[in-house]
């Protein structure tokens, strides 16, 4: 029998599908895909593609954000920047099914590189949807729950946390506290599973936090307000003095003892 999220030839398959895009959700996802067209010509555009809890078909209405990433031809420019944000802004006002909008923006070259073929590489291939364009990952590999994925997409934890905190102590605003702890309990809850990396795949943020649980029984109720936190961020400072102060230090020290620190990036 096959485990959960992986392919019969043991690779990890493709989590999302426009078919699974909760009817709710159809309009927005239409929208976007007319907005980015209409934006974005086929001079920048290469590609674009849906990820998160919408292509999974787990989304709820009124609480789940649209997450989208665009494969450009070129680096981001200021331009590329500025009319992504516009995109955003304008879907997030129109629709009240999703709470937020966020917009990936990176070249082809990057997605494509030796450098981040177990990271972005691996996120394209399996974590987004295609919604326009040729589909970049017919020209990456099929990935394997290994040590190598685990350490290249997580491995820089401690890395992030910084800027995490940097951020934390310029929030002045309780929607600036929500948008960093969703940010922040959702890294750490898939940093937690490719810590122990259990043989399937998932990115369902309760499941890897009881699958993390089994493994680190000590930790468990920690990760799972971090999964809470994920699905309906807190602007509670306690809930991030929880996250940041407590979990994700010693999560990063422990990553790094099994599987190392990720390739640095320029």
């Amino acid at each position: 029998m096959n485990e959960p999220g992986l392919a019969r030839d043991g690779t990890i398959a493709r989590e999302g599908a426009l078919a699974r895009v909760p009817a709710a959700f159809t309009p927005v996802v239409k929208a976007a895909r007319t907005q980015i067209a209409e934006t974005f010509d086929s001079t920048r555009l290469h590609s674009a593609y849906l990820y998160g809890s919408i292509p999974r078909g787990t989304a709820t209405p009124g609480v789940s954000d649209l997450d989208l990433q665009l494969a450009l031809h070129q680096e981001p420019m200021v331009v590329d920047r500025a009319d992504a944000t516009a995109i955003e802004i304008a879907l997030d006002n129109t629709f009240s099914q999703v709470d937020g909008v966020g917009i990936l923006l990176t070249s082809t070259r990057t997605l494509l590189s030796d450098l981040e073929r177990h990271d972005a590489g691996f996120f394209i291939a399996c974590l987004c949807t295609p919604l326009l364009g040729p589909d970049l990952a017919e020209q990456l590999p099929r990935y394997r729950p290994t040590a190598l994925l685990a350490r290249e997409t997580n491995g820089d934890l401690a890395l992030a946390l910084q800027r995490w905190r940097t951020r934390a102590a310029d929030a002045a605003t309780d929607a600036e506290r929500r948008a960093l702890s969703r940010v922040v309990a959702r890294r750490i809850v898939r940093t937690g599973f490719t810590l122990i990396m259990p043989g399937g795949w998932t990115s369902d943020l309760i499941e890897s936090a009881a699958l993390f649980g089994r493994y680190y029984p000590e930790r468990a109720e920690q990760m799972r307000v971090a999964a809470a936190t994920g699905r309906d961020p807190s602007p509670d400072p306690a809930v991030l003095a929880l996250l940041m102060n407590d979990l994700a230090p010693w999560l990063a020290a422990e990553y790094k003892a099994v599987h190392g620190e990720k390739t640095p990036r320029p």
